[in-house]
């Protein structure tokens, strides 16, 4: 994992947790969905390139494995990276740890595509950005 970047650093409040007293799944996917346009931005993939040029970029397949419980009061990071590159895809990996104790707590794995925003459709990723995504291609096998 020493090859993953930090791409989100946070902490676990009292509202982010449920009735059972841990951080609720849906502010996993939430800390997961900040550190994906840090890292989104690290390649290039910049809210100005795509608000300029119409793109976006959209998820369609995540995967999640939840480890250990966060509880209000943690304070987490989560440590990301590229797993492989497409024409007109990503697929990147999430592991949220707890920063004190370095326990991880979930992982993701997401593929997310490059569309054009207007025509509603999958467009290539420029040649600059890919090559940033394929430089940054990580040898972390999240396991899922």
């Amino acid at each position: 994992m020493s090859d993953l970047e930090i791409t989100y650093r946070g902490t676990v409040y009292p509202w982010h947790c449920d009735h059972m007293g841990h951080m609720n799944v849906m502010w996993y996917v939430g800390k997961f969905d900040e550190a994906t346009w840090n890292l989104f931005a690290a390649i290039g993939l910049t809210p100005s390139y795509l608000r300029e040029r119409r793109r976006g970029m959209v998820a369609v397949d995540q995967r999640i494995s939840y480890r250990r419980e966060a509880h209000a009061g943690d304070v987490v990071v989560v440590r990301s990276g590229v797993l492989a590159t497409g024409t007109t895809s990503l697929r990147f990996c999430h592991v949220l740890e707890n920063a004190v104790t370095g326990e991880v707590c979930a992982l993701t794995v997401v593929t997310g595509v490059h569309i054009d925003t207007v025509a509603r459709r999958a467009v290539a990723l420029p040649s600059e950005q890919l090559a940033v995504a394929r430089g940054r291609i990580t040898a972390f096998d999240p396991g899922l």
